[in-house]
C-alpha cells in the first residue's frame, strides 16, 4: 500500500475527529480510459469476493449451468458472499444435490452465518454451522458442478492448477487487461485463488462486465455467460447478500437494474455501472480503504455514486444508513458518525 493515499473517510465523535481512513478509487471506461478518481489507481490490491461474478464466468460458459439445470437465483448465489440464510444454503443444497453431490464436497470451510439471526435459530435447535453457511458456498458450488460438466473431476477442484481455476484466471485476465501467466495468487479465506492486481484493471473488469459487448478480450458465449450473471443479481439481489442489512443487496435494490456490485473482505470493492444517459458505454468502478476497515465503506460506496451521477437524491436518501452511518454509545445516544470527505 501507499502511505501517501487519501483520507476518504473521518470519524467524528461531537466536533472531535477520531479517526480517518485513506484509500484509493477509480473509474473508467470499457477502453480503459480513467474518467474520475482519487488516490493512486496503481495500487495492487487482492481481488478478495469482489470478483465472485467473473468466476461464475466459466461455470455458465462451459455449459454447466445449463446442464444442470440452474435458475438464475442459483447463478446469482454463485456469485455471492452470502448471509448463511435458510434461503442461501437452501439455494447451494439444490445445486450440489443437481451434481449428485452434498456439503462435503465443498472445499471452503465451516462458517457461522453472517446472519445473526440465522446463528440464533441454530442454536435453537442444537444444529452446528456448516460449509453450506460459509459466504462462499454458492461459488464453489458452481465451481464443483464446472468441474463435473468438464469431466476434471472434483478433486483439488478449488486449487489454482485446476482446470476450473485455469479458466477463471483466464477470463479475468482478458476482462482485467491482465497478463494471465503474471498475475500474484494466494489463497483466499474460502481456499479457492485470490489475486493481486492493481486497483485500475480491477475497474476495468468491472467495466467489461457492465458492457461486455465492448470488451473484445472475451468471446461471444462469455459475453452471453456475463449478461446471466448481471441479470441474476439485479433480480435477486438477496442472493448476493442478504435478505436486509447488507450494502451489495441493499445497493442493488435501490439502483433500480443501473449497476451491479461486489464487496470484499479487506475493504475492497467493485462496480459495474451498465451503461445509460450519463455513462453510454458504462463504467467500472473500484475502490479499496486501505487499513482494511469495512466501517467507511458504504460512505464511499454510495458517496462514490453519488458524485459521479449514478445515483440520483433520492437513491442517495434512500441508502443514507450507509451512506452517513451514526455512531451512537451504550445508551443509543447518537454521539458522532461516519463521512465521506474526498472529491472527484
Amino acid at each position: 500500500m501507499n502511505n501517501s493515499l487519501p483520507i476518504l473517510v473521518e470519524v467524528t465523535r461531537g466536533s472531535i475527529i477520531e479517526s480517518w481512513h485513506r484509500g484509493a478509487i477509480v473509474a473508467v471506461t470499457p477502453d480503459g480510459k480513467t474518467v474520475a478518481g482519487v488516490g493512486d489507481e496503481t495500487i495492487v490490491t487482492s481481488t478478495r469476493s469482489t470478483i465472485k461474478p467473473i468466476q461464475t464466468i466459466p461455470f455458465i460458459a462451459s455449459g454447466a449451468a445449463d446442464h444442470f439445470n440452474c435458475t438464475a437465483r442459483e447463478i446469482a448465489v454463485a456469485s455471492a458472499s452470502h448471509q448463511g440464510e435458510p434461503v442461501h444454503t437452501q439455494t447451494v443444497a439444490a445445486m450440489l444435490a443437481k451434481g449428485g453431490l452434498d456439503e462435503s464436497a465443498l472445499a471452503c470451510g465451516p462458517q457461522p452465518p453472517y446472519s445473526a439471526e440465522a446463528t440464533r435459530e441454530l442454536e435453537r435447535l442444537g444444529l452446528p454451522h456448516t460449509q453450506l453457511h460459509n459466504n462462499c458456498s454458492g461459488k464453489h458450488a458452481g465451481m464443483l458442478l464446472t468441474a463435473l460438466h468438464r469431466r476434471l473431476g472434483v478433486d483439488g477442484y478449488y486449487l489454482p492448477e485446476h482446470g476450473v481455476q485455469r479458466s477463471i484466471v483466464e477470463v479475468f485476465s482478458a476482462l482485467a487487461g491482465l497478463d494471465p501467466h503474471g498475475i500474484p495468487t494466494a489463497t483466499d479465506g474460502c481456499s479457492a485463488p485470490t489475486f493481486g492486481v492493481p486497483l485500475k484493471a480491477m475497474a476495468l473488469s468491472f467495466a467489461r462486465l457492465a458492457n461486455p459487448e465492448a470488451a473484445n478480450t472475451i468471446d461471444e458465449n462469455q459475453r452471453a455467460a456475463i449478461n446471466r450473471i448481471v441479470a441474476a443479481m439485479i433480480d435477486y439481489p438477496e442472493m448476493i447478500g442478504g435478505t436486509r442489512d447488507r450494502l451489495d443487496s441493499d445497493l442493488l435494490r435501490a439502483a433500480k437494474g443501473k449497476l451491479i456490485c461486489k464487496i470484499g473482505a479487506e475493504a475492497v470493492y467493485g462496480i459495474g455501472v451498465l451503461p445509460c444517459e450519463t455513462h453510454s458505454t458504462g463504467l467500472g468502478i473500484a475502490m479499496k480503504i486501505e487499513d482494511g476497515a469495512t466501517r467507511g465503506l458504504g460512505a464511499v460506496v454510495v458517496e462514490t455514486l453519488s458524485q459521479l451521477g449514478v445515483l440520483d437524491a433520492a437513491q442517495t436518501r434512500e441508502l443514507a444508513t450507509y451512506h452517513h452511518p451514526q455512531i451512537d454509545n451504550r445508551r443509543g445516544i447518537a454521539v458522532g458518525d461516519i463521512r465521506a470527505i474526498f472529491k472527484l
